[in-house]
C-alpha cells in the first residue's frame, strides 16, 4: 500500500523531517505534528492509514494521543507505531497493551521504519474476509453468518461467549487485548464478572481448539492476543 497516508507525530523537527523524508521516498502520503493536540486534530481533519507516535510529545502524551485514536469511531483501526527514547520492557508492552502494533526505540534506522510500517499496513490491510463471512487464521476459521469456528475444517463447539471471546482475539491479531478490554467487549463489563473469568475463559477456548489454540497468547500482567500465524509475533 505505498499510496497509504502516514502521520508522523514528534516534537524534534529533525526525527520529523527524517521520517518524513524516507517514508515519502518510499511512496507514502505524509503529514507531520509536533504535539499531542495537533496530532489528533491532524487525524480528525484527514484520518490516516498509520501514525507514526512518539510517546514524549507536548500537550498530550503519546500514550493519551494513542487511548483517544483507539476512541474514535474514525480513527480506531489506524495502525500505530510507537517511537520512544525508553528502552525499558514495561514501556514497550505498555504501549502494545494500550493498542499500538509496534514499537521503535531511538536511535532506530530509517530504513527499518519503513519496513516496520510496510509490515503493519501489509496486516492491516490484508484481506480478513474470504467466501463472504469468513475469517481465516492460521488453521482457525470463523463463518461469522452461521456463527460457526472449525479447525482444520472439523467443527468446533462454543458457547456464545467463547465464540465472541475468540472472534474479538482473531479481528485485532497482532494487538494486546487487556482484560479489562475484553470484559468491556465480550461480556459487556457485567458489574459481577471479574476479570479471572477471562482467564479461565480463554483457557477453556485454547483446550477445544487444540494444538491451534497455541497461537492464543499471554501477554503476562495484561492480556492476550493472537499471533499472526507465519510466526512474526514472539511469544511471552
Amino acid at each position: 500500500m505505498s499510496d497509504a497516508r502516514i502521520l508522523v507525530v514528534d516534537d524534534e523537527p529533525d526525527i520529523t523531517a527524517l521520517v518524513a523524508y524516507h517514508l515519502a521516498r518510499a511512496g507514502y502520503q505524509v503529514k507531520t505534528a509536533g504535539t499531542g493536540p495537533e496530532a489528533l486534530a491532524t487525524a480528525a481533519a484527514e484520518p490516516p492509514d498509520l501514525v507514526v507516535l512518539d510517546l514524549m510529545l507536548p500537550g498530550l502524551s503519546g500514550h493519551e494521543v494513542l487511548a483517544e485514536l483507539r476512541r474514535r469511531d474514525e480513527t480506531r483501526d489506524v495502525g500505530v507505531i510507537l517511537l520512544t527514547a525508553r528502552r525499558e520492557e514495561v514501556d514497550r508492552i505498555k504501549g502494545l497493551s494500550e493498542g499500538a502494533d509496534d514499537y521503535l526505540t531511538k536511535p532506530f534506522s530509517p530504513d527499518e521504519l519503513v519496513l516496520r510500517v510496510k509490515a503493519v499496513l501489509r496486516r492491516l490491510h490484508a484481506p480478513a474476509l474470504a467466501g463472504g463471512q469468513l475469517l481465516k487464521v492460521g488453521r482457525i476459521t470463523v463463518d461469522r453468518s452461521a456463527l460457526t469456528v472449525s479447525v482444520d475444517g472439523a467443527p468446533v463447539e462454543l458457547t456464545p461467549i467463547e465464540y465472541r471471546l475468540l472472534l474479538l482475539l482473531l479481528e485485532r491479531r497482532g494487538r494486546v487485548q487487556s482484560r479489562p478490554h475484553l470484559l468491556e467487549s465480550v461480556w459487556q463489563a457485567q458489574p459481577d464478572i471479574q476479570t479471572r473469568t477471562v482467564d479461565m475463559h480463554v483457557k477453556r477456548l485454547r483446550t477445544k481448539l487444540g494444538d491451534a489454540g497455541e497461537i492464543i497468547e499471554t501477554v503476562r500482567g495484561f492480556g492476550y492476543r493472537v499471533r499472526e500465524p507465519d510466526g512474526r509475533e514472539k511469544g511471552r
